[in-house]
């Protein structure tokens, strides 16, 4: 797929704040689910980019390393250019392991410039000059854009062809076997993430999620609304639990004291 110069632009706008939030952390846009949606949203692949950040998003769990910033942008641009759609996220993913470890290289050259500026920053404070501390720190949060958005122009730069054909000639044992070994690592992300929720409170709604997932006439807005929904109930019986309005609550939670009794 061929990106006109206004996608170009977003795109590589949609990196640079990436790469930002990697350090930052207030907006989470270089979450990969986060930024490979938005790069899905700004090329119209919205679907396959989805895909490919929510994939990337619980192998992060699982292994931290293929959550850099660098992984999840290249890789979503890659699937765009390579217009496979769908079909191109197994390729897309193997991809994304490499271009993780390029990542964590380019992630150590900018924090060792950073510390450098950070002695610059002490000296400008020695003066007092504030202005000169805050054109460092702004100097120094561009640097980390840049970081991201580099490597996301030399990709655009590489063109839709030559991606089509690097994605073409990689063999199936490849994209086959880094596409299960990703699949393990994103049961691993599952599993944390279970075993930080896993209370007897929530047990009941990870039941409700399961069976509302295998109903294919729910929407992705569907479902969240019920989870919204869902989280409401809770907090208002937990209020309504911790009232002391009668009962041996052991929890606060009506819901526990509900499961406890059966």
């Amino acid at each position: 797929m061929n990106l006109n110069i206004i996608q170009m632009i977003l795109v590589v706008f949609v990196a640079f704040l990436a790469g930002m939030e990697g350090v930052m952390d207030e907006f989470e846009f270089h979450q990969p689910v986060v930024a490979c949606t938005l790069i899905g949203l700004v090329t119209g692949n919205l679907v396959p980019c989805l895909i490919l950040g929510g994939t990337l998003q619980m192998i992060a769990l699982g292994w931290a390393n293929i959550g850099a910033a660098v992984a999840a942008v290249a890789s979503a641009i890659i699937l765009v250019l390579g217009g496979q759609g769908k079909a191109g996220v197994s390729s897309a993913i193997a991809i994304a392991v490499p271009l993780a470890v390029a990542g964590l290289l380019l992630a150590i050259i900018t924090r060792t410039i950073a510390t450098a500026i950070i002695h610059f920053m002490d000296a400008a404070a020695e003066e007092g000059n504030l202005g000169k501390i805050e054109m460092w720190h702004v100097i120094a949060i561009i640097l980390q854009g840049l970081r991201i958005a580099i490597p996301a122009v030399l990709i655009l730069a590489i063109g839709a062809g030559p991606i089509r054909s690097l994605l073409q000639a990689m063999p199936t044992w490849l994209t086959d076997g880094l596409a299960i070994g990703g699949g393990m690592v994103v049961a691993v992300g599952y599993a944390m993430v279970i075993n930080m929720m896993a209370t007897r409170e929530v047990w009941p709604f990870f039941a409700i999620g399961f069976v509302l997932a295998t109903v294919s006439q729910i929407t992705l807005i569907g479902l969240g609304a019920i989870g919204v929904c869902l989280a409401l109930i809770y907090l208002t019986l937990s209020k309504q639990g911790g009232s002391g309005n009668g009962g041996g609550s052991n929890t606060g939670d009506p819901l526990g004291d509900i499961i406890d009794r059966y």
